[in-house]
């Protein structure tokens, strides 16, 4: 056995150190020698609210020395570099890295990150710094002197949406002595549900504003059905039940509430839908479904012999049944209260003067009718008197119109608004107003209007909520195709590009469609599908700049210098804003220094 002085072992000691400090400059340089570090995709893109990519880093093996890692440390740098994010460090250690099979003698390691997407993280910059360091507790570390520039900026798909507003105006008001009408309210149930629903997107607050409004009530009447599937189908007192429901709800709230009218003298009629395919085809006929679609589902209930289950299951094997279960069998799970009533006639003159008294509450409220109110917002052109006046009618009748006019009167306002967060407050409270309007008198226009309130608003699942009750309320043709091509825009907003394509599936052609189409087929590099969407909205606005510029980014991907040029130029030449937009697209990043990049932009 060897006894080793410790004067020696000192001496050994200090010899390690001394080589594993000299081992760390060269493992560095040996990495730098050759190394590549890039990021997919190039520019970074967002989806939605965050930004997903990935670093590629690839570096020589000869660097490869035991007890030791070389390591790129990431950070996102941004609002001029004052502020940066620390996202985390590819280390190649055993493990973590791959050989690379097109260079022999090379490692890979990727790594996958996220980064929030907010408005001050752009423009910035994607950072990579190099170390060594000892893999042993307190190791030595050797840090590169330059940060590496990864990628630069953040492509955000959402600025470059395509969405046509539609103008929303206000309804017509009518002073009408003529008090007396019928009020229909639908309810809808969960499946192989009887019991009212509470929560928003129901009617019974409605209902319950109708009733304690105290107006003469001679008729009601109480209809329900189930939709086709399994669940409902399948308990064929399930319609009834939800009948008995609505009128034990009904006659409670008369009991309870009402001090004008007595149940004993109501006339109730109530009807059960069961297992009836007329609603299911009158839905499917109204619906976004192609018209060789709906003729699909016509032959399957109408000219195939079988039971009724056996016709539901044949629906299942349309490959459109997702639309059916999604859109259609919801609203087939519904009840309807229609209640006809009466109130006595009133006669009224100066209605502008009452409402100005209302208004200061000189009056009370009822010195009015309801439409007589809603009717002196269109004597006036002051908006804020106008709102006014629908803030009043809205808090007094609950009524639909009110609330539908009060949220155009905020429209408005908010588009006259200067700054943005005034503005999309604006929105807010016209999306809110548009959805009590909905609800009370619920159509696919109105969940639209209130839809188009909350994208405007930026509110966006908020949005979607409100487009995917409208679609399902089903409607005229050109309406729907409006719903879902606003849609797909809000669903490339949010990152979902995949529902988006399915949504425009249903969207119809327009210049809007091929706009929105083309930038998805672009961030998926179907380059030539890409360009014929665009040459398709130059075909139907041929003076737009936006379909040319669309090109020029697919050019500017396929590193086609001469036609990003002559794209560019002639996008320009057709709106003079568009220069300036190139010049800060991170499309054209390499080519913003070279010659036909600038004189494109003369």
């Amino acid at each position: 056995m060897i006894n080793f002085s410790r004067p020696f072992a000192h001496s050994l000691l200090f010899t390690t150190l001394l080589l594993s400090a000299c081992a760390l400059p060269r493992v560095l340089k040996q990495a730098e020698t050759g190394r590549t570090v890039t990021a997919r995709p190039t520019p970074l893109m967002a989806s939605g609210e965050s930004v997903p990519f990935e670093v590629i880093a690839k570096v020589p093996a000869q660097h490869l020395h035991k007890g030791i890692a070389y390591e790129l440390l990431l950070r996102y740098r941004y609002e001029h570099g004052l502020r940066e994010d620390t996202l985390g460090r590819i280390t190649f250690i055993s493990g973590n890295y791959v050989y690379d099979e097109e260079k022999k003698g090379q490692l890979v390691a990727t790594q996958k990150f996220i980064i929030p997407n907010t408005p001050g993280r752009n423009p910035g910059e994607l950072l990579a710094h190099a170390q060594v360091r000892e893999l042993k507790k307190n190791g030595r570390v050797l840090r590169a002197t330059d940060d590496v520039r990864v990628a630069r900026g953040i492509a955000d798909p959402a600025r470059l949406v395509t969405r046509e507003d539609t103008v929303l105006t206000f309804l017509p008001e009518r002073a009408n002595n003529t008090m007396s009408g019928t009020r229909v309210l639908p309810f809808f149930f969960d499946e192989n549900q009887w019991f009212i629903r509470g929560y928003l997107g129901t009617n019974v607050q409605a209902l319950e504003d109708l009733i304690d409004a105290n107006q003469e009530t001679k008729q009601v009447l109480i209809v329900a059905g189930h939709s086709p599937d399994s669940l409902d189908a399948h308990n064929r007192l399930l319609a009834s039940k939800r009948v008995r429901m609505l009128l034990y709800y009904y006659k409670q709230r008369v009991k309870n509430f009402s001090y004008l009218n007595r149940v004993e003298e109501i006339k109730f009629d109530t009807l059960a839908h069961t297992r009836k395919w007329d609603t299911f085809l009158g839905k499917v006929m109204t619906s976004a479904l192609k018209p060789e679609q709906m003729d699909s589902v016509v032959t399957i209930i109408n000219d195939t012999k079988g039971t009724f289950e056996q016709k539901e299951k044949a629906l299942h094997r349309l490959t459109f049944f997702d639309y059916l279960e999604q859109y259609i069998y919801p609203v087939l799970r519904f009840g309807t209260v229609a209640v006809a009533y009466s109130a006595p006639k009133r006669f009224d003159s100066e209605v502008y003067l009452l409402s100005k008294k209302i208004m200061d509450k000189q009056v009370e409220a009822d010195a009015l009718t309801p439409e007589e109110l809603r009717y002196s917002a269109t004597l006036t052109p002051l908006l804020a008197e106008k709102q006014r006046i629908y803030e009043t009618a809205a808090a007094n009748t609950n009524s639909w119109e009110a609330f539908h006019n009060l949220g155009v009167v905020l429209l408005q306002r908010a588009e006259k608004e200067p700054t943005d967060k005034i503005r999309k407050a604006y929105y807010r409270r016209a999306g809110v107003n548009f959805t009590l309007a909905a609800h009370r008198n619920p159509t696919a226009e109105f969940f639209y209007h209130a839809a188009t309130a909350y994208h405007r608003a930026g509110d966006r699942l908020e949005a979607l909520q409100n487009y995917d009750y409208a679609i399902k309320l089903g409607g005229e043709r050109p309406l729907l195709r409006k719903i879902f091509s606003d849609r797909a825009a809000l669903e490339i907003e949010v990152g979902q590009p995949d529902e988006a394509l399915r949504s425009l599936e249903y969207a119809g052609p327009s210049y809007q469609n091929a706009l929105n189409r083309g930038l998805i087929l672009v961030g998926r590099e179907g380059y030539e599908s890409a360009l014929e969407q665009y040459r398709y909205a130059q075909k139907l606005r041929p003076t737009a700049a936006a379909p040319v510029y669309g090109m020029a980014v697919v050019a500017a991907r396929q590193k086609d210098e001469a036609a990003l040029g002559q794209l560019l130029k002639q996008a320009v030449a057709l709106d003079r804003t568009y220069a300036q937009r190139a010049v800060e697209d991170l499309e054209f990043q390499d080519y913003a220094q070279g010659k036909v990049f600038r004189e494109a932009l003369r």
